[in-house]
């Protein structure tokens, strides 16, 4: 089975729930250069995927219908996944009849396209009763009022709105079609590149001046124009550009497992993010006799939600399960961490008003540690201010290393991205991370680095270690938690 898929323009969300659920079983998918990348994460790790290219690279259409026909006929499961619709301007018609010719079974899975994209981006709709009631779409990657030109501009110019395709190189000829036909020269022009990419541009001007326009601007391909008086909607009406973060390139430094919420959430906010773990987390053996003597603790003090998670993995693995606690006290450095450990079936008796070690020494020591029995299960290195405190007020505090931070490899586009300056801020959730981030570049790098990026903090302790690190802290959260860094970011 062949599979047709759109993609959407570019936003992996205008994917459907048809396209996810057969890329998630495709043997083999062939995807358009306009696709996004992200979307490839859908497919299964063993499938192969081929790119179609880019001008003047591209295969051939011919060299594309071949390969379909012969996946297809090789049993194979296959997703020829598309910008927008396969079948608006995507050469869709063209695959599926090769399909058809062969006699291999084909499904097309519709896509948005980019003339309501584009527009719906720019906020614009494409129809509105008050504006008129016809729409028309066509290519205009062909030279106008050329002998073979295959538009009728003379019909296109008396619909109320036309969206032009692939029209970046001919706009100006496109325009002067559009007038010569009977259109208004001062009928208002939106011009939309890359539509709902977190860089997306859009210029509003007139059929007279659009090519202009495009030309001071600096807009090439991909750009959809909006001929019409429903542009003039813009104004009040756009809202994807009014995005909180949007046009700031957003670098996620939390490890690779945990960038989600982050990213997702920076994204929704108008962000291009820039992933780059710059630590990762692998569990270490922790001591078998501690484990065994867990019911002799008075206190079990987590300090994060991966220490939550590696040390009940450990505990589980060891044949134990959380009943070994006892009657011991539950402390949490912060609700993230208590919620990681309900989650894990265990509530915390103790949760601070501020999220640090200061913040936790401070409810431990009113209460009195003297001669209590501490278990500390966290990271092989870090900030010893903790178990040194608890030490000095006359606990007994054992620390038990359960994980360790280690550098992930770096996606080498990425990371030449940020070293050309290109990131307008960087994240950073701990001490650690800064260490890590650091670790990345080299002296002239990092003087290069801290001149064009600022760093986004978590709290007092990680914006300190940013800032004797060389870089700017633009922003320091509130309340130290990933919603409370966000949460700073929008209103910074």
């Amino acid at each position: 089975m062949v599979y047709l898929v759109g993609a959407g323009p570019w936003d992996p969300g205008l994917l459907t729930l048809r396209g996810h659920e057969v890329l998630g079983r495709a043997d083999v998918v062939l995807h358009d250069y306009l696709v996004n990348p992200a979307l490839l994460a859908f497919a299964r790790p063993d499938a192969l995927i081929e790119g179609t290219g880019h001008r003047p690279g591209r295969l051939p259409q011919d060299a594309i219908n071949a390969r379909l026909v012969a996946w297809g006929q090789a049993g194979k499961v296959v997703v020829r996944l598309k910008g927008g619709d396969p079948f608006v301007f995507g050469r869709g018609g063209e695959e599926a009849e090769a399909l058809a010719a062969a006699g291999v079974p084909f499904e097309v899975v519709p896509g948005v396209t980019a003339a309501i994209a584009g527009a719906a981006f720019a906020g614009i709709p494409v129809t509105d009763r008050r504006y008129g009631a016809t729409l028309g779409l066509c290519a205009g990657h062909r030279q106008a009022g050329a002998e073979d030109d295959p538009v009728d501009w003379a019909a296109l110019a008396g619909l109320s709105t036309a969206v032009i395709y692939m029209g970046a190189s001919q706009l100006r000829a496109a325009a002067a079609a559009l007038v010569a036909a009977g259109r208004a020269a001062a009928t208002p022009v939106a011009l939309v590149q890359w539509a709902s990419r977190p860089d997306q541009r859009t210029v509003v001007s007139t059929l007279a001046e659009a090519a202009d326009a495009a030309e001071t601007a600096g807009l090439g391909a991909p750009l959809t124009i909006i001929v019409g008086e429903v542009v003039r909607l813009r104004e009040r009406l756009g809202w994807f550009e009014r995005k909180p973060l949007f046009g700031l390139k957003i670098v996620v430094t939390r490890a690779q497992g945990q960038q989600g919420p982050l990213a997702s959430q920076l994204a929704e906010l108008g962000a291009e993010i820039l992933p780059l773990p710059s630590i990762d987390f692998v569990p270490a053996a922790p001591d078998p006799a501690v484990l065994g003597q867990l019911g002799g603790f008075d206190l079990v003090i987590f300090t994060s939600a991966n220490g939550v998670d590696f040390f009940l993995d450990a505990l589980w693995a060891a044949g134990r399960d959380p009943r070994a606690f006892g009657s011991a006290r539950i402390a949490c450095i912060g609700p993230a961490t208590a919620r990681r450990l309900a989650e894990r079936g265990l509530r915390a008796d103790v949760i601070p008003a501020r999220y640090v070690a200061e913040g936790l020494l401070e409810v431990l020591l009113a209460e009195g540690v003297a001669g209590r029995r501490v278990l500390i299960p966290r990271a092989r290195v870090a900030r010893e201010i903790l178990p040194e405190t608890l030490r000095t007020a006359g606990a007994d505090v054992v620390v038990l290393p359960v994980y360790d931070t280690v550098e992930p490899p770096a996606d080498a586009a990425t990371l030449a991205r940020i070293r050309q300056g290109e990131a307008d801020l960087v994240t950073l959730t701990a001490s650690s991370t800064v260490t890590h981030f650091r670790a990345r570049f080299s002296d002239a790098e990092w003087a290069h680095v801290c001149a064009h990026t600022r760093a986004a903090c978590i709290g007092p302790v990680t914006a300190a270690t940013a800032r004797a690190a060389g870089l700017d802290v633009a922003v320091e959260a509130g309340v130290y938690t990933i919603p409370g860094l966000v949460e700073a970011l929008a209103r910074r």
